[in-house]
């Protein structure tokens, strides 16, 4: 019995081992976690081989057909971009002056010997009055001809230019090249003696080729031992020019007047559709009266002989002269009528120069023509846009014997120290290739026969140059040449209480002699 007992212990013992060891079917439930084949089952994954088959990516290939972008072709097209080939010449910097470089031996040997390279590394200094932007515009035009040459040109501009180089000159250290705007002080220093004459080294026919001879004449000075060529023309401005409101003066049906009748015709067309034609105005505090005196001049240079009009610069010809009369006669028969001016007579005195015009842009416009230099156009309204809103034409001659002429102001340089690099710069201001880039810029007018009219940026300042161009005579502003007292004096003065009626013609013609020192 005992020995069953111990074999049942024996059996009941190995069963409970058994079930320890995780035998017999306890242990099936541990078989479930094997099943994570159905994790190995991304074997299937790789069943996404129609992944692979993304050939139809590859079928892009109508994304080659992109042929049509190809077909821009027709982009390479632009050659008719190679068509601003007609603008080259305002943007083709410099290219003038590579040009002169040709021909530099017809102008002067020493400019002929600069575009060699001989003064390569010397320095010329120069003064004038261009400041702010016109001395930027003065460099961006030299720098083409101090790259091919190697001339530093040094310029220093001052808004004090008068007063401070006459110290220099006097004090004997005057700049190499000095740019006058008044040729009046220049004659100053020529009679002197202390400037060059430019004719000892200019070819006088290259100077006669590319000026008109009024350059030419207006640049001859009494020195000590006679007369000389105190310089050569560079940067200039007209005058002669009448302003009007363009589309509306072209809605009014009016017409651009060719003579000073038809002017007066236009003139009186305008009064009777009850408009004044004129907008004046001359106050300009201390320098009031200056606008009077330009139209004085203007008609002198239309009326008489251009040796009339030197010898009244020089005050030979008196003020008080008939020539001169009729001149202010003349201006008189517009100005002293109230039908033709914007605010009458008795506005003009008190009307400021660079306000005048504006009433031409009221809508309708208050008045229609203006004469003033091309300078004005900075005091017209910012909104209105040249050829346009407005436009300019010639103020017409009087007598035809005295042709088209032109009244003018400008910068003549004048040669202080002589050396080479000088000479060969002052022969290069005599051509239009010493100003391109200003042109182009825009705040010039060249004086120079071989400038080209496609060279400017700007179509006022086109049409301004081929006036003067045309002109068959120019002179310079007469107030500017004469003596201070009389110039920039009394002929202002006297003009003013002309206009202003608190002096009579006769009478203020005889105050204006007055003012010459020597009377």
């Amino acid at each position: 019995m005992v020995r069953k007992l111990s074999i049942l212990t024996l059996f009941v013992m190995l069963a409970v081992m058994l079930a320890a060891c995780g035998g017999g079917t306890a242990a099936t439930p541990t078989t479930p976690p094997v099943e994570p084949e159905p994790t190995v089952a991304p074997a299937d994954v790789t069943e996404p081989e129609p992944v692979d088959e993304p050939e139809p990516v590859d079928e892009p290939e109508p994304v080659d057909e992109p042929e049509p972008i190809d077909e821009p072709e027709p982009v390479d097209e632009p050659e008719p971009v190679d068509e601003p080939e007609p603008v080259t010449p305002a943007g083709d910097a410099g290219s003038a002056t590579r040009a002169l470089a040709n021909d530099a031996a017809k102008i002067s040997d020493e400019l002929a010997a600069a575009f060699a390279g001989e003064f390569e590394g010397t320095v010329v200094t120069m003064s004038g009055p261009f400041t702010d932007a016109d001395a930027v515009k003065f460099n961006q035009a030299i720098a083409t001809f101090e790259e091919l040459t190697g001339i530093d040109i040094q310029y220093e501009g001052s808004k004090e230019f008068e007063a401070s180089i006459s110290i220099r000159v006097d004090g004997g250290n005057p700049p190499d090249i000095v740019d006058f705007p008044q040729p009046g002080l220049l004659a100053n220093f020529v009679r002197d003696g202390k400037v060059i004459d430019v004719d000892q080294f200019i070819n006088s026919a290259w100077l006669t080729e590319n000026y008109n001879q009024s350059w030419l004449d207006m640049a001859i000075m009494e020195g000590p031992d006679g007369p000389i060529n105190a310089g050569v023309w560079h940067r200039v401005n007209g005058k002669s020019l009448v302003w009007y409101p363009k589309a509306e003066f072209e809605a009014a049906g009016y017409e651009i007047p060719t003579t000073w009748d038809e002017m007066l015709e236009l003139t009186e067309e305008i009064a009777l559709d009850g408009d004044p034609a004129w907008c004046i105005g001359i106050e300009s505090g201390a320098a009031t009266g200056w606008p009077a005196t330009d139209w004085i001049e203007e008609i002198m240079l239309r009326t008489t002989s251009l040796e009339n009009y030197d010898r009244w610069v020089a005050g030979e010809l008196p003020f008080d002269s008939p020539e001169v009369r009729a001149a202010a006669e003349k201006m008189a028969e517009i100005w002293f009528n109230d039908e033709f001016v914007y605010g009458g007579r008795a506005a003009i005195v008190t009307t400021s120069f660079g306000d005048a015009p504006a009433p031409m842009f009221n809508n309708p416009p208050g008045c229609w023509l203006h004469k003033q230099g091309n300078f004005i156009t900075s005091f017209f309204p910012s909104n209105v846009m040249p050829g346009v809103d407005y436009d300019f034409f010639y103020l017409p001659g009087i007598d035809p014997e005295f042709g088209d002429p032109v009244l003018v102001a400008g910068d003549l340089m004048a040669m202080f120290n002589d050396r080479p690099e000088v000479r060969a710069v002052m022969s290069y201001f005599t051509s239009g290739a010493s100003v391109q880039e200003w042109l182009a810029a825009g705040g010039a007018i060249s004086p120079h026969n071989d400038s080209d009219l496609a060279w400017y940026g700007d179509d006022i300042e086109r049409g301004v140059g081929e006036i003067i161009l045309n002109a068959t005579s120019l002179r310079f502003d007469a107030s500017d040449l004469m003596p201070g007292e009389v110039g920039a004096g009394s002929f202002w003065r006297g003009m003013t209480e002309f206009v202003a009626g608190t002096l009579d013609l006769e009478t203020a013609m005889q105050e204006i002699d007055r003012g010459w020192p020597d009377r």
